[in-house]
């Protein structure tokens, strides 16, 4: 007789081995020694205020140019009423007189009725001009190019109208180029204050979340991993905190300035609208307004990146220094 196969069999107490499982890396910035929250809210801040400054610039630029554009298309002849004088014929021959100098291309006289309503904010309504001692006006529009002979025409009209002011608006070019340019000097300075306050505040940023992180960045650095790599990890960290806020900064930016335009385009003829058209323009910037508040957000986000990676770097080469000579821990900076 043969022998039955024996059935080896595991032992019943023997437990089989867990199947290895790689444990899953983690950041080397964690999210929770970071304040990114409040960071977030910082940038979106800050770049709602740069956006804000952006557009604000562009709009009375915008508006200042328009001014002068239009200005620069006009000169305006005032006669002043006298107990001697026709003023309805003064009108007619300041105006045919400006019409033969070279460089002039039509004359207007405002009449009666359009005197009035320029008067009405201040007079009210119901004005009678026949009784009121009211200077006239005629609008000569001219060619920018080759404007005519002021001077002369000046003469001209001196002489035969001896109540006749020619004013070529040269004073209010003059004054709104100067608004212009100051204009865009302080929105110049507005936003290089805000992205220097951001500059700081990424500074402090990356400095806590260095000094609490210390010594995984020591250790990463003494096995052997390069600067780069580390100040790497900070930069994504950083870039994605600032892309985050700067965007939200910029859309709540170009949603003010579309709710603003909606308001300002609903409300015509309004004396609210009137007057915020007066001082401030249009609040609608059009595709490059809304193409310099994404350029706006770009530099925000690269200017952070680069400015977390700058901080890195250098609190690297201070590691270094102390390894290289633990005596010159006095001579460094504090985090």
């Amino acid at each position: 007789m043969t022998d039955a196969p024996r059935e080896t069999a595991e032992p019943q107490g023997a437990a089989r081995r867990p199947e290895m499982r790689v444990r899953p890396t983690a950041p080397i910035v964690p999210q929770a020694n970071v304040s990114g929250n409040a960071l977030m809210l910082v940038i979106a801040i800050m770049a709602f205020l740069a956006c804000l400054t952006f557009g604000a610039v562009s709009m009375v630029r915008a508006t200042a140019a328009s001014w002068q554009s239009q200005i620069s298309r006009e000169i305006t002849i005032q006669i002043k009423p006298d107990d001697n004088l026709d003023m309805e014929q003064a009108l007619k021959d300041a105006r045919d007189l400006a019409l033969t100098f070279a460089g002039t291309r039509d004359g207007t006289i405002v009449d009666k009725a359009a005197t009035a309503r320029l008067l009405e904010p201040w007079l009210g309504e119901g004005l009678d001009i026949d009784e009121l001692p009211v200077p006239r006006l005629v609008i000569v529009t001219i060619d920018e190019q080759s404007p005519p002979d002021f001077v002369g025409m000046r003469a001209a009209l001196a002489e035969k109208i001896p109540t006749a002011f020619l004013d070529d608006h040269r004073t209010w070019v003059d004054r709104l180029v100067a608004m212009a340019r100051t204009t865009a000097l302080i929105g110049t300075g507005v936003l290089v204050l805000v992205f220097s306050a951001m500059v700081l505040t990424v500074i402090f940023a990356t400095r806590g979340a260095l000094s609490g992180n210390r010594h995984i960045v020591e250790v990463l650095h003494f096995v052997g991993a390069e600067a780069s790599f580390v100040a790497s990890e900070f930069q994504k960290h950083f870039l994605k905190i600032s892309l985050k806020g700067s965007v939200a900064g910029g859309l709540l930016a170009a949603l003010f300035f579309a709710v603003a335009g909606f308001w300002q385009g609903r409300s015509i003829a309004t004396p609210q609208s009137d007057q915020a058209t007066a001082l401030f323009g249009t609040f609608s910037m059009g595709l490059t307004g809304y193409l310099g508040i994404a350029g706006t957000i770009l530099v925000i986000a690269v200017l952070t990146t680069l400015t977390a990676r700058f901080t890195v770097m250098r609190t690297i080469h201070e590691i270094d220094l102390i390894r290289s000579d633990p005596s010159r821990t006095d001579q460094l900076p504090d985090s």
